[in-house]
């Protein structure tokens, strides 16, 4: 009987769980993005509500019982967001900011923002499925993972200078612009295939930018609290922040650029 494959080791030792993980995670988003409804929104209000059960954990990993029910708060109130879909709206958003504000933790204000910034991209990622449809949350997302996978991928593997060492001693300039390329690819490839803007190419590059910074704003809310990862609910990933950082910074980029044009318009007939 021949010998198993060696297991990765090294910079590439947590390939072969992460591509297993991610697999599943892609299944299960496709089949919500095309579900769309009930079904999505449910879907963007549980991870909302864990993603802020991890920063509340993170910065006051000596309360046990509260960042449960600071999500389960957080959860219901983007619910109430969702339907008012009114200017009372904001104040629900801002209730698990202002919570962490308001309770004894490490860094109160850097959570409260980092805190505001996951509200949003749960209220927008569901905002922007209804009035956008499925094509521009695939784009989102699109734009996201070759950001990712690129920037993973060209930095190990070229390293070269940091991009902000002191923040983020991992992420370097040679997987960030990989990062650039990749996600206006996805423009190119929309333009091409489907008809939509140009204005596309650049605004996805430019989208993945911000989803860099989403990147490097958890790794700092992480190093300020000391730990590698957000919690260790996804093998191979972390925690639901750790996978899902880039997307916040994706969509609440994308919610500034609408309060210039609608952003849905890009993507053609």
């Amino acid at each position: 009987m021949m010998d198993p494959a060696p297991a990765p080791s090294g910079k590439w030792a947590d390939l072969r769980t992460r591509i297993l993980s991610a697999i599943v995670m892609v299944a299960v988003g496709a089949v919500e993005i095309w579900l769309g409804g009930a079904a999505f929104a449910t879907l963007v209000v549980a991870l909302t509500g864990v993603m802020i059960w991890e920063l509340a954990t993170m910065t006051a990993p000596h309360r046990q019982r509260s960042p449960v029910l600071l999500a389960v708060a957080a959860s219901a109130a983007l619910v109430a967001a969702l339907v008012l879909k009114s200017d009372v709206a904001a104040l629900f958003l801002a209730g698990p900011s202002v919570a962490l504000l308001l309770t004894p933790r490490r860094d109160r204000r850097l959570a409260s923002a980092y805190a505001l910034a996951i509200m949003l991209a749960g209220y927008g990622l569901i905002d922007l499925r209804q009035s956008g449809g499925g094509t521009l949350i695939l784009w989102l997302v699109a734009v996201v993972v070759a950001s990712d996978v690129l920037g993973y991928f060209v930095g190990r593997t070229i390293g070269g200078p940091k991009f902000w060492e002191r923040v983020s001693p991992k992420k370097t300039w040679s997987g960030t612009v990989a990062g650039w390329v990749g996600a206006a690819s996805v423009g190119l490839v929309l333009v091409l295939a489907a008809g939509a803007s140009w204005l596309l190419v650049p605004l996805s590059a430019l989208v993945a930018l911000a989803g860099q910074l989403g990147d490097i704003a958890e790794s700092w809310v992480k190093r300020r609290a000391g730990v590698k990862d957000a919690s260790n609910l996804i093998p191979g990933h972390g925690g639901v922040l750790d996978r899902f950082d880039a997307m916040i910074g994706a969509v609440v980029a994308v919610l500034a650029l609408g309060l210039l044009a609608p952003v849905h318009g890009l993507f053609g007939g």
